[in-house]
C-alpha cells in the first residue's frame, strides 16, 4: 500500500522511533500472550498469525508495529474520560447518562438577546455544528474508544504491561467505577435543542466503533496484567444490559433505518450477542441482514443509493461498507457467509467495494457529491474484500493510499472508518 504523499517523509522516522519497542517485543523482554483471543470482529487466529509474522521479521508487520506503538505511546499520557465530566446535566437528571447533540443541526436564526437559542434548529447535511463539542461525552467516548483499542492491540503484539494496564484503567473509569460509569443506554444521544431530548439515530454514536471495544476486551482477557476477573465480569454485565436495551422500543426505530444506521445497528447487535454468549441470536441477526440490509442497500451496479444521496457521499459509502464488511467478519464466526450473498439485483458486498475501486486507487475521480474527499477512507474495506477472495480488490491493494499515521491492517485485519467525519 502506498503511503500518503505528505506522510512519506515521516514514515521512516516513525519506524525508527519505534524500533526499540519492536526489538523489545521480538526479543521477548516483554512476553505477549500465547492464546488465540476470542475476538468478535477481528479474527483471533489471524491476529495470532500476524503476531507470528512480526516475530519472524516480516517487514510489513514490523512497519505496522512501529505505527501502532507510536500511537500507543501517545495514548499512555491521555485520559481517563467519563460521562460524568460533562458540565451539562442530561434531561434525566442523571449525569451518568450519555449525552450528545445532533451534529448536522443548526439554529435557524441568529442568536440575539431576545432569542438566545435561535430555535427551531434546522438540518444542514454534512456540516457539523461546532457547538456539539460543548457536550464532552461524544468527544470523550471517541478518544476512549481509540485509546483502548490501540493500547489493547499494542499489548497483544508486544506484551508491554503498561499498555494493558492503561487500557484497563480507561475501561474501568468509563464503564465500571461507580463514581464515573456510564449507564448502559443511549436514550439522550444526538438530541436536538428545542426539539427532542434524544433520538434513536444517536445509537450510531456507539455502533460505529463499539465493536472495537468488544475486541479490545477479548484481547485483554487473553492474560493482560491489570485486567481482573472482576473487570471481565463487570464488562460482561454492562454489555448484557446494553444488549437488552438495544432490543427495546426506543432502539427499534434505529433498527428499522434503511441506510448505514440500520447496518451499523445490526453489526453492533450481532457483535454484542456473540460477546455475551448468545451465538444463536447473533446468527439470526446476521442472517436477517441479507434481506434487511444487502437487498435494499446495494444497487445492481454496486452503488449504495442511500449514501450517494448525501453531501458526503464518499465518506458515507465507505462508512456503510465498514459496517457491512465487519458484519461479514462476524458472520464467519456464526457460520453465515455474507461475502458470497447476492441480492435480487444480483449484487453483494464485493460489488459495492468494487464500485469504489476507481476512486480508491486514484484511477478516476469520485463522480458524486463529496465535501471533503479523502481517498484513503476506502483502504480498509478494499483490504477486507481482497482477503475475502475478490481478485479486483486484491489487484487494487498496491494502489491504495495509506491513512494518516500509517497502515495498521497487517496487525489489525478488520475494517475501520479511516476518515473521521468531524474533520
Amino acid at each position: 500500500m502506498r503511503e500518503r504523499p505528505e506522510a512519506e517523509a515521516g514514515a521512516d522516522a516513525v519506524v525508527r522511533s519505534a524500533a526499540g519497542a519492536i526489538r523489545t517485543a521480538v526479543a521477548g523482554e516483554a512476553v505477549p500472550p500465547t492464546v488465540v483471543p476470542p475476538t468478535v470482529v477481528l479474527d483471533g487466529t489471524r491476529l495470532r498469525q500476524a503476531r507470528d509474522r512480526l516475530r519472524s521479521g516480516d517487514p510489513e508487520a514490523t512497519a505496522a508495529l512501529a505505527h501502532l506503538t507510536a500511537r500507543a505511546e501517545r495514548q499512555l499520557a491521555l485520559g481517563p474520560w467519563s460521562v460524568t465530566d460533562k458540565p451539562q446535566l442530561p434531561p434525566s437528571g442523571d449525569r451518568h447518562d450519555y449525552l450528545s447533540q445532533a451534529p448536522y443541526w443548526w439554529p435557524s436564526r441568529p442568536r440575539t438577546a431576545a432569542d438566545p437559542d435561535g430555535l427551531p434548529y434546522e438540518r444542514r447535511d454534512g456540516l457539523r455544528n461546532p457547538e456539539v463539542g460543548l457536550i464532552t461525552d461524544h468527544r470523550g467516548r471517541g478518544a476512549m474508544f481509540d485509546a483502548v483499542q490501540t493500547l489493547a492491540l499494542a499489548w497483544y503484539h508486544t506484551g508491554r504491561a503498561d499498555y494493558a494496564e492503561h487500557a484497563a484503567h480507561l475501561l474501568r473509569t468509563w464503564f465500571l467505577a461507580p463514581a464515573t460509569r456510564m449507564n448502559p443506554h443511549l436514550a439522550h444521544a444526538q438530541a436536538i435543542p428545542g426539539s427532542t431530548d434524544g433520538r434513536p439515530i444517536g445509537i450510531i454514536d456507539f455502533a460505529q466503533q463499539f465493536t472495537s471495544i468488544l475486541d479490545a476486551i477479548a484481547l485483554l482477557g487473553a492474560g493482560a496484567p491489570g485486567w481482573t476477573e472482576a473487570d471481565r465480569a463487570g464488562m460482561h454485565a454492562w454489555c448484557a444490559d446494553f444488549t437488552r436495551w438495544l432490543g427495546g422500543d426506543f432502539a427499534a426505530e434505529e433498527a428499522a433505518t434503511a441506510n448505514n444506521h440500520g447496518t451499523f445497528f445490526d453489526m453492533q447487535l450481532a457483535a454484542l450477542q456473540l460477546a455475551v454468549g448468545q451465538p444463536d441470536s447473533a446468527r439470526r441477526t446476521v442472517l436477517a441482514a441479507r434481506a434487511a440490509r444487502i437487498d435494499p442497500q446495494i444497487a445492481a451496479d454496486g452503488s449504495l443509493p442511500e449514501e450517494l444521496a448525501r453531501s458526503r457521499s464518499w465518506h458515507y459509502s465507505t462508512f456503510c461498507l465498514v459496517a457491512l464488511t465487519r458484519l461479514a467478519h462476524i458472520g464467519r464466526q456464526v457460520g453465515v457467509d455474507l461475502w458470497s450473498y447476492r441480492n435480487p439485483a444480483g449484487a453483494g458486498i464485493l460489488d459495492a467495494v468494487r464500485y469504489l475501486l476507481p476512486a480508491a486507487t486514484g484511477r478516476a475521480p469520485w463522480p458524486h457529491p463529496e465535501l471533503h474527499f479523502q481517498r484513503f477512507a476506502a483502504s480498509d474495506v478494499v483490504r477486507a474484500a481482497a482477503e475475502a477472495g475478490d481478485p479486483a480488490a486484491a489487484e487494487a491493494v498496491p494502489e491504495l493510499q495509506a491513512p494518516p499515521g500509517g497502515d495498521l491492517w497487517p496487525l489489525r485485519p478488520s475494517p475501520e472508518q479511516l476518515d473521521p467525519i468531524s474533520r
